[in-house]
């Protein structure tokens, strides 16, 4: 069964509309995007979502009790719930660097959550 799906692409500025075209779940045709960059991000839209996580963790002898988090790269987008379900009950002690680890490969996904700004410990 045919189905198609307009994507509003969040890739450059333009922001097109374009349209995907699934056939049994596979892509047969994408139009309306400008770029090969639009295609690209309407395939994986479409087939496998992906999404940033960014959150907070609990911070102790911290100068602020929460401290912002980010993943290294974008994680499926049915797992991004469960990712931030199991950094609620994250704590980090200060100090944190920016770029510090602090979660190693969460719910092995292949990637890491990593302390998104520095904060000293009082």
């Amino acid at each position: 069964m045919e189905e198609k799906r307009k994507i509003s692409c969040i890739v450059c500025p333009l922001s097109c509309v374009g349209e995907v075209t699934l056939d049994g779940g596979e892509i047969k045709a994408l139009s309306g995007f400008t770029c090969q960059r639009g295609k690209d991000y309407a395939r994986e839209e479409v087939i496998a979502p992906r999404r940033m996580l960014t959150t907070t963790v609990r911070v102790v002898n911290g100068k602020l009790p929460l401290l912002p988090v980010v993943s290294e790269a974008p994680l499926p987008k049915d797992k991004v719930a469960a990712c931030a379900r199991l950094l609620a009950g994250v704590t980090v002690a200060a100090p944190i660097r920016e770029g510090d680890v602090i979660c190693e490969n969460p719910l092995g996904l292949g990637t890491r959550i990593v302390a998104s700004r520095s904060l000293d410990a009082v």
